[in-house]
């Protein structure tokens, strides 16, 4: 995991704001049941046919429950 060099202003999945991005190339797991920091994870996929030569590589997009327009715990 690391953080793209060059992130783009907003979540190009939803389009909304986000709090951080990270680029991944190998399995993790997503789990934001009661999570006090964050809502909601997009998924963007940055390998073949997203414009480079990296396979199954995506970034994930953390959005707060403010930038979701929620609030923790719901």
């Amino acid at each position: 995991m690391h953080v793209p060099e060059d992130p783009p202003e907003t979540c190009p999945a939803c389009g909304d704001p986000y709090a951080s991005v990270s680029r991944h190339d190998g399995g993790f797991v997503v789990n934001l049941l009661d999570n006090e920091r964050y809502q909601r994870v997009c998924f963007h996929p940055v390998g073949p046919g997203a414009g480079t030569d990296d396979d199954g590589t995506f970034d994930c997009f953390h959005h707060t429950h403010r930038q979701a327009g929620t609030a923790a715990g719901q």
